[in-house]
């Protein structure tokens, strides 16, 4: 069985073909799927498709490109929504340069705020981190006391250096999708990260692999990503999968 550490089913690419997607990830093998959320509606629907599904969970939270979404109120309600059991992380959130959606200061803020909230759940967290990590890795060393849940790098596409440095002070997880399958220089990265530290995600509709690049991604190419990240770390297939759906159940805390 494999995991799909992080989707957007609730994405409205694929929301209107629900049940076919998530049929087609069963038939493919993906027996859980981790719903991320974007801002407060979508950690609403996150929410309410781990209702309806018993092997969907949810995690909830404001990314930064939402960031100036962020109010007292959204926080309240983000808290009220963690009291569902089928919430097992607070995110995704971080800091994302390339598009600056949001203020650069309103996201480090936010970001602040919402590892502190993860905290007060002691909910692990899911940080998105693209063309920031100078100022993430400031914000993640100054809360450090409150990174103590466990921490999962999604989409991760650090340095191999970085990723040693999140190893070894904040004891991280990293996710990889699709972009596996045609990005360059993974394999170093890949090399220093700990078997026991990897785990496998769509962030579908994006971030689709190879052969299927131009189409929406979906839960169901996980099999794709997982080959590729066999490929790079010399595993078989079966040691990828064993070990990645270990690790996304660890670092979730889902008990099947």
């Amino acid at each position: 069985m494999f995991i799909d550490a992080h989707a957007h089913l609730d994405d409205p690419i694929i929301a209107p073909r629900e049940q076919e997607v998530v049929a087609a990830a069963k038939a493919a093998g993906v027996g859980v799927i981790v719903n991320a959320s974007s801002d407060l509606p979508s950690s609403e629907a996150s929410v309410s498709l781990a209702s309806r599904y018993k092997d969907i969970y949810a995690v909830v939270g404001v990314h930064p490109h939402e960031a100036k979404t962020y109010s007292e109120e959204a926080e309240v309600r983000l808290k009220q929504l963690c009291q569902n059991p089928k919430v097992v992380a607070f995110g995704e959130i971080g800091l994302d340069y390339h598009y600056d959606l949001s203020p650069r200061d309103q996201q480090k803020q936010v970001l602040e705020r919402e590892i502190r909230v993860a905290a007060e759940l002691s909910l692990p967290v899911v940080f998105h981190v693209r063309e920031a990590y100078e100022d993430f890795n400031a914000i993640i060393e100054r809360n450090k006391k409150y990174l103590t849940h466990g921490v999962l790098l999604h989409c991760y596409s650090g340095s191999a250096e970085l990723a040693k440095y999140y190893t070894k002070h904040f004891d991280a997880y990293f996710s990889f999708g699709g972009a596996l399958t045609f990005a360059k220089h993974k394999e170093e990265v890949l090399a220093v990260i700990p078997e026991d530290r990897l785990l496998l995600e769509t962030d579908c509709p994006y971030m689709t692999p190879v052969p299927f690049r131009g189409t929406p991604n979906e839960p169901k190419n996980i099999p794709l990503v997982a080959a590729k990240m066999a490929e790079l770390k010399g595993l078989s297939g079966e040691e990828i999968e064993r070990v990645t759906t270990e690790n996304a159940l660890r670092f979730y805390s889902i008990k099947l």
